[in-house]
């Protein structure tokens, strides 16, 4: 258990819901119902709820990239495992969808949990920034508690952890879900998993630099760009439907790859197929926004992003640290894909998850990724 976390260990005898409906598919309550799609269903919840998916993320608390239908998808063709489980849940006088928990049930098989039957939220963990059960707002109390009917009905699979990684700051879940689970008599265990640097982004990339900035930081900026584009042809490409996206993406890992050891590790066979299946599918969507600055008409720095929502997420990038390295290709990308998100008029800049030192540098502050695990009573 972290040193660093909240842990609600209630117990409330008798407080357990009831199951819904035993052995049926569909379960009412007083003003939802909830419909299950479990791995033998067909179509699944992915067919079933794909033209309402993203409608209702939309009237979401946050319309987060990491929760539309396409990311959720492709994450699952590509990286998913175990069974999948997504519970619908929708109002009882007009139907309307107003919840989705897109979910998967694993076995751990190795740690101290080895042997325990895991539901996880579909895209955890490690290349789904944010995740959250997807609620629209001001259903989430009723969402939370239907869905807590669902895990100890016999609709339900068996499970020991229930395990909410990635919840964005402004999520409801580690907070009110949270209570009502340990309330019930289970295991909750409540802690910040991570940071996510982001920055609220100006209308003029001049008032970033004079307000967003520090001067020490703005000077350097602003003599990186210069001298490059002094000493150099400096250009920023952004890859289109003209291009050939595969040979972009290749293009893109080996940038990638070169930039770090452990960006190197990161970049698999399995990896590279999903960022090539990823970039596919965001293109259709018209969100990829995959950059490469050009030194002389060589690709030195690159950057993988999506624009979505009025926010620039940064996914991933890299650059050879042995070309061009006196020119600063890194920084001077960063800057013009900042100036970049600004003329598109996105409202936020955000780096997503880590607490690497050059994002603050641009002027980036801490927002909270946090993360629910909860457990059945041994």
């Amino acid at each position: 258990m972290r040193d660093d976390c909240m842990c609600i260990e209630k117990q409330a005898p008798g407080a357990n819901p009831q199951p819904h409906a035993a052995g049926a598919a569909t379960a009412k309550g007083a003003e939802l119902y909830y419909h299950v799609y479990g791995p033998d269903v067909s179509p699944g919840g992915f067919v079933a709820l794909e033209k309402e998916w993203n409608p209702l993320l939309k009237r979401s608390h946050f319309d987060n990239f990491f929760s539309t239908h396409e990311w959720q998808t492709t994450w699952w063709e590509n990286l998913g495992a175990g069974d999948l489980w997504i519970v619908a849940f929708r109002r009882s006088d007009t139907d309307a969808l107003v919840g989705i928990a897109a979910l998967y049930l694993v076995t751990l098989d190795s740690g101290p949990d080895a042997g325990k039957r895991q539901l996880n939220l579909v895209g955890c963990i490690e290349v789904s920034d944010y995740l959250d059960l997807i609620i629209e707002q001001g259903w989430e109390h009723a969402v939370y508690t239907h869905l807590l009917h669902w895990l100890h009905s016999a609709d339900a699979p068996q499970w020991d952890i229930f395990d909410l990684c990635n919840l964005p700051e402004v999520s409801a879940t580690y907070r009110d879900l949270a209570a009502l689970y340990a309330d019930s008599g289970l295991e909750v265990e409540v802690f910040q998993e991570d940071t996510a640097p982001q920055f609220v982004l100006p209308r003029r990339f001049e008032d970033y630099l004079q307000n967003q900035v520090d001067k020490k930081q703005r000077h350097e900026i602003r003599r990186k760009q210069r001298r490059a584009e002094r000493e150099a042809t400096i250009g920023l490409m952004l890859v289109g439907k003209q291009h050939v996206l595969e040979a972009e993406v290749d293009d893109f890992v080996v940038l990638q790859r070169a930039s770090r050891e452990d960006k190197a590790e990161f970049m698999t066979p399995e990896m590279r197929r999903f960022f090539l299946s990823v970039a596919r599918r965001t293109l259709d969507m018209g969100v990829l926004r995959l950059f490469f600055l050009t030194i002389n008409g060589e690709k030195a720095a690159t950057m993988y992003a999506f624009e979505y929502n009025r926010r620039l997420w940064l996914y991933n990038s890299g650059y050879d640290p042995h070309a061009y390295a006196q020119l600063s290709p890194g920084w001077v990308m960063l800057a013009y894909v900042i100036e970049y998100a600004i003329a598109a008029g996105c409202s936020v800049f955000d780096f997503m998850q880590g607490n690497e030192e050059y994002k603050y540098r641009f002027g980036a502050e801490d927002y909270k990724v946090m993360r629910v695990v909860v457990r059945r009573p041994a």
